[in-house]
C-alpha cells in the first residue's frame, strides 16, 4: 500500500476536513482570515489530521467529532509555522512567499495566536477532558522546543541528545498527539492508546530528520523552502551534528567559520562546503539509517493491533516518511 492509497481511501473525510478548516477559519477582521488561508490553502499534505482519522478509525470511531479535531491540529501547526517563520525570517513556505513576507510579521504573529486560541475553543466545544489535557500539555512542551532552538541556534557544540529533544518538542509531540487523540475518541484501552501515542512520537521524530537532512539533499522545487536554510538559520541539525563530531579539530573550526558565513551573507556557497564534510563523515546516511530505526520501531508499536486495513495505513504512512523526493 501506498500513501496515495491511503489518501484516497479517507478522501471523503479529508473533503470534510477542508469544509471545516475554512467554516472555522472566519472573522470580520478580514486579515486573519487573508493570511491563515495564504499558508493552510498552500498545498500542506494535511498528514497531522490524516493520522488522526486513520487512528480514530483503528479505534472504532467514526463520529463528528473526528473533523473538529483535525481542524484543532490543523490550526495548531499552521500556528507553529507563522511563528517559526517570524523567527526564522524566512522567505518561502511551501513553495510560496511566507506570509510574514507578505504582511510582516506583526500579522504573522497575531494569526498565529488567533489560530491558537479557536484551537481551544473547538476543543472547548468537542469536550472531552482528556483530549483537552492532551493537547495543553502538547502545545506547553512545543513552545519549550521553540525556545530550547532559539537558546541554542548557531551552538555548533550542539549535542545530537540536545537536538533529538529539539524535534521531539516542536515536531513529535503534535504528531503524536494526533494519533493520540483518535484513540482517545475511540475509548480505546491505555495500551492501545499509549501504543498509537509512541507510534506517532517515533513517526514524527523520524519525519523532522528526514525533514533536515533534505535541506542539503532535494531539489527546492520539490522541497518548497530554501535548501541551506537551516544554515543561514544557523539550526544545527542531525547530518552536521554527526560530521562535526567525526571530524578534525581543524575542520570543526573551518566550519564554524562557515556557519557565521552562512548566517552573515547567505547559505548557498557555504552549504557546497559544508556537504562536503557532511558526505566525508557520511552524515546524511547516519540519518537516514537512525530515522529507519524510528520507523521500525514505530511500527512495532502497531502489533498490539489485529491485522486491518488502519494498521495497513499507518503502516503506508510511516514507510512515506523515509521516501520524500530523498
Amino acid at each position: 500500500m501506498q500513501v496515495k492509497d491511503v489518501f484516497t481511501a479517507y478522501k471523503d473525510d479529508m473533503r470534510q476536513i477542508e469544509a471545516h478548516l475554512d467554516k472555522y477559519i472566519t472573522s470580520e477582521v478580514k486579515l486573519i482570515p487573508e493570511v491563515a488561508h495564504h499558508l493552510i490553502d498552500s498545498g500542506g499534505k494535511r498528514f497531522r489530521p490524516l493520522l488522526q482519522l486513520i487512528c480514530s478509525s483503528l479505534c472504532g470511531y467514526k463520529g463528528v467529532h473526528r473533523f473538529p479535531l483535525a481542524a484543532v491540529i490543523e490550526f495548531i501547526h499552521t500556528a507553529t509555522l507563522l511563528h517559526d517563520d517570524v523567527i526564522d525570517q524566512a522567505v518561502i513556505r511551501r513553495g510560496k512567499t511566507s506570509a510574514n513576507n507578505i504582511w510582516g510579521n506583526a500579522a504573522s504573529v497575531l494569526v498565529g495566536d488567533f489560530l491558537y486560541s479557536k484551537a481551544f475553543k473547538l476543543l472547548s466545544e468537542i469536550g472531552d477532558i482528556a483530549i483537552i489535557r492532551l493537547m495543553s500539555k502538547i502545545t506547553n512542551i512545543m513552545s519549550e522546543g521553540e525556545v530550547f532552538q532559539l537558546v541554542k541556534c548557531g551552538d555548533v557544540n550542539l549535542t545530537e541528545d540536545e537536538y533529538l529533544c529539539i524535534i521531539e518538542k516542536k515536531t513529535a509531540v503534535l504528531i503524536s498527539a494526533a494519533c493520540a487523540s483518535g484513540a482517545i475518541l475511540g475509548s480505546a484501552s491505555p495500551d492501545k492508546t499509549e501504543a498509537l501515542e509512541q507510534f506517532g512520537y517515533n513517526i514524527g521524530k523520524a519525519f523532522q530528520i528526514t525533514d533536515d537532512t533534505l535541506d542539503y539533499m532535494a531539489k527546492e522545487e520539490d522541497f518548497g523552502k530554501s535548501i541551506g536554510k537551516d544554515l543561514e538559520e544557523g539550526k544545527m541539525t542531525l547530518p552536521l551534528i554527526h560530521a562535526l563530531k567525526q571530524c578534525t579539530p581543524e575542520e570543526k573550526d573551518k566550519t564554524k567559520e562557515l556557519l557565521l558565513l552562512a548566517r552573515k551573507q547567505g547559505g548557498k556557497n557555504a552549504a557546497q562546503e559544508i556537504l562536503s564534510l557532511i558526505q566525508k563523515y557520511k552524515g546524511i546516511d547516519y540519518s537516514l539509517q537512525c530515522a529507519q530505526k524510528l520507523i521500525a520501531d514505530a511500527q512495532s508499536q502497531l502489533n498490539i493491533f489485529a491485522d486491518c486495513p488502519e494498521k495497513n495505513q499507518l503502516n503506508a504512512v510511516a514507510e512515506y516518511i523515509l521516501s520524500r523526493k530523498i
